[in-house]
């Protein structure tokens, strides 16, 4: 597939995926989630690639779903096609990748932008971006996965507020309640982010992605099941190269060479 909304840059273990609708706030509409599944789809499949970056171009990571795109008629709005055809694969594609996903939050992540954040695995945000669920300003509710990220990383409480109110969160406030994992200067951002991707570009990544589906199905399992996934789960991460590895490395006393296999 040709990408004409998004920026797709491959390195040599890890990519950049970069939402390319400046003019709009980098507006989400049909063609843009569809380049972004179809990336994701890719990356997927390549054994080469460790880990992703997904950020925004210019000065907002997204500003949610394009209502222009919608129609003119309002009555007619197919919400429930443009849902599930056109975000839901998306979202699923993202929690069910056995590969980290950094978000480099640069700027504003409204509605569906906001969800799309929260699907990452990691989130750096610049200390002036800001999160905010703003479904209710024009009287929808949240979708694209809000509803199940955030009542599960603030409480049913914090999330019915900032559901309800769209409140806007700025970096250091989303820190502080779990929204994001880092905030930082502007000028920190990119320096940041990398250090992350240096880390899971030579991290054991067929574990990391066990540990990544695992905790999302925790999420919903009594602790005898939790405690059968694991022993499951480690006996595959047992049978990897990286772990033969990593135990090498430990008694030689040496940095281990993980790759991801």
């Amino acid at each position: 597939m040709k990408y004409n909304h998004i920026i797709y840059t491959g390195h040599s273990d890890w990519v950049e995926l970069k939402l390319n609708r400046p003019q709009v706030y980098n507006a989400l509409n049909r063609e843009l989630l569809a380049e972004l599944l179809d990336a994701f789809t890719t990356i997927e499949t390549n054994d080469e690639i460790r880990c992703v970056l997904l950020t925004g171009e210019g000065k907002a990571f997204s500003s949610g779903q394009d209502l222009k795109a919608v129609g003119v008629d309002l009555k007619q709005v197919p919400f429930e096609e443009i849902v599930t055809q056109q975000y839901n694969p998306l979202i699923l594609k993202m929690r069910s990748l056995h590969k980290p996903i950094i978000c480099k939050l640069n700027g504003v992540a409204a509605g569906a932008g906001c969800s799309l954040a929260l699907a990452a695995d990691i989130i750096v945000a610049s200390d002036d971006a800001y999160m905010a669920e703003i479904f209710t300003s024009i009287g929808l509710v949240m979708d694209a996965g809000s509803t199940y990220f955030l009542p599960r990383i603030l409480g049913s409480s914090k999330a019915f507020e900032i559901a309800t109110m769209g409140t806007k969160i700025y970096g250091k406030e989303a820190m502080a309640l779990g929204l994001v994992n880092e905030s930082v200067p502007e000028l920190e951002l990119d320096s940041t982010v990398l250090k992350y991707i240096a880390y899971y570009r030579t991290a054991p990544t067929y574990a990391i992605g066990l540990i990544k589906e695992m905790l999302g199905r925790s999420l919903s399992m009594p602790l005898a099941d939790v405690l059968l996934m694991e022993a499951q789960y480690q006996n595959k991460a047992g049978s990897t190269l990286d772990f033969q590895e990593g135990v090498a490395a430990f008694l030689q006393k040496r940095k281990p060479n993980f790759k991801g296999k």
